[in-house]
């Protein structure tokens, strides 16, 4: 999820009543709940750096507990104050496991496994910003604010500092628990019909319910032998995948058995869930390929979110190889 949400979750956990476990409990909890962005630093290696480092080691189960106590150690040596390091060390875990479930949710995935296992968990339920959530939260903090303000109105004096929220602050943390179980329901029936049907003749052999805003809509991605076709499944009314998006692999073509041994594309290739390769006569140098591979979770070869591609020569030797995120570069 983002950084908002992250941090929003764990302020929330502290008004909710882990702010009593011990002194700076809302600093630690902040910091905590963000903990494991902290792969951030992989950009200044470039994107496709970032791209493996991201939601790797930080992001994972053994990993957890070290960055709760480091977060501890940190809040103790800057603040200069004493903390309960038995409560403090709790708040922190919970809320670095916070940012470890609420990124599982979405479609992006975490390796929570690491380093026994370097496969994506997901679940496909949310987006990396659900407006929902959002929405939860934000209702969470104004909430006590404004009622503050009402009630001083009402008394014809000032608002009086004290516990506020608590209740708003377990609600929101409850509603974004039940929203996502929603969602994991409606997933199931989106996977459902997508299964069920077949496309272009042709049964599929494994298929993805991805979210959108709307936990009613979501974009089907449909994997056959020959293509991928792209859907849009709307659970309030009937399903027509004659209405999808058809994108054909290709054949078998030298070009990608080169590509393949690019670093560059090998990288691209453990993130990817749903490659989607593209080949084509490049402009230069005289007998050349240009290869890209396409992850269709995040687009398509017509709009297209992560890509990597690769310049083969005639010789069969990878030339160049670049990774985007968005449009893909003119060479």
């Amino acid at each position: 999820m983002d950084p908002l949400t992250h941090t929003a979750t764990g302020l929330l956990l502290g008004r909710a009543g882990m702010n009593r476990l011990t002194p700076r409990a809302v600093v630690i909890l902040a910091l905590a709940a963000n903990a494991p962005d902290i792969d951030i630093v992989a950009a200044a290696g470039g994107s496709l750096n970032y791209l493996h480092y991201h939601r790797h080691l930080s992001h994972s189960l053994v990993a957890a507990p070290v960055l709760a106590i480091l977060t501890v150690a940190l809040v103790r040596a800057v603040g200069r104050k004493r903390v309960r390091w038995a409560g403090a060390f709790a708040a922190s875990l919970a809320a670095v496991a916070s940012h470890l479930l609420l990124d599982w949710t979405n479609l992006y995935g975490i390796r929570l496994l690491l380093p026994f296992s370097s496969s994506w968990l997901r679940l496909d339920l949310t987006p990396v910003v659900d407006i929902w959530i959002w929405c939860a939260l934000f209702v969470a903090f104004a909430g006590p604010f404004l009622a503050r303000l009402v009630t001083a109105e009402i008394t014809s004096g000032k608002p009086k500092p004290g516990r506020h929220g608590l209740g708003l602050a377990r609600l929101a943390l409850v509603f974004v628990l039940a929203y996502n179980a929603g969602r994991a329901v409606l997933h199931e029936r989106a996977l459902a019909v997508l299964n069920a049907r077949l496309y272009s003749g042709s049964a599929p052999a494994r298929v993805a319910a991805l979210p959108s805003e709307n936990p009613l809509v979501w974009r089907g991605l449909v994997e056959t032998g020959e293509f991928y076709a792209v859907e849009t499944v709307d659970l309030r009314g009937r399903f027509d995948p004659s209405r999808g998006q058809i994108f054909f692999k290709p054949q078998s073509d030298p070009a990608i058995d080169a590509a393949r041994h690019s670093a560059a594309v090998q990288t691209f290739l453990q993130f990817s869930q749903f490659p989607l390769w593209r080949v084509a006569a490049a402009a230069e140098p005289q007998g050349g390929r240009d290869v890209e591979v396409f992850d269709m979770r995040f687009g398509t070869p017509a709009e297209p979110g992560f890509r990597v591609g690769a310049l083969v020569d005639a010789r069969g030797k990878v030339a160049a190889a670049d990774f985007t995120f968005g449009v893909p570069r003119a060479r």
